[in-house]
């Protein structure tokens, strides 16, 4: 729990100091945040190589490795429909869009913006930007209660990057590859199922 609260103060520090401007402006010129990932990933990378279990990991999960982005395309999408049958405003078919994010904030904001108006693409913006930061700061208890897959079902398509290290120290590095897997997986289908759903 250590870790996710560190993981909040550091969000909150960076929203302030955005805020109140006094971040150096070569910092608000150039996305750093990349640059930032893609360490991350080098030392995911890394743990992969080292840990010689990771591979026979993948060997032993074969089934596993399907099963978790079905599992988890298949409960998002239902409880995007359950909870479009009580909002009114919007329809199912809308909801299960936005919930066809799977935490790609970026991309399934586009096209719900383009296909269905700002206003959707908002929600669907921060409705995924939600998702991922529940996933960095709900890992360990997800892990505790639900067990070791939960956290990576939870980040949806963003467990092959950004939620990559905190599943990697909670749930372990023989998840990596299934969490990697899991986030590609999902990554591929959110230009299909959020144009599909928006269509209906």
């Amino acid at each position: 729990m250590k870790g996710s609260l560190i993981i909040l103060a550091f969000f909150i520090a960076g929203a302030l100091a955005s805020y109140m401007g006094i971040l150096p402006q070569v910092v608000l010129d150039n996305d750093l945040s990349v640059y930032i990932l893609y360490g991350l990933m080098f030392l995911v990378g890394i743990n992969i190589g080292y840990d010689k279990k990771a591979l026979s990991a993948l060997k032993n999960n074969k089934h596993k490795v399907i099963l978790v982005p079905a599992a988890t395309l298949v409960g998002t999408l239902a409880g995007c429909a359950i909870v479009g049958m009580f909002i009114p405003r919007w329809s199912i078919f809308e909801c299960m869009a936005v919930g066809s994010g799977f935490g790609y904030y970026s991309l399934s904001s586009i096209f719900i913006t383009q296909y269905k108006g700002a206003e959707l693409g908002t929600i669907a913006l921060v409705s995924n930007i939600i998702r991922e930061l529940f996933t960095l700061l709900a890992a360990p208890l997800l892990v505790t209660y639900f067990g070791k897959l939960a956290p990576i079902s939870s980040g949806g398509a963003t467990t092959m990057d950004t939620t990559l290290p905190i599943i990697t120290k909670y749930s372990g590095p023989e998840f990596v590859i299934i969490a990697i897997f899991h986030g590609i997986t999902l990554d591929l289908t959110v230009p299909f199922l959020v144009t599909f759903f928006c269509y209906l």
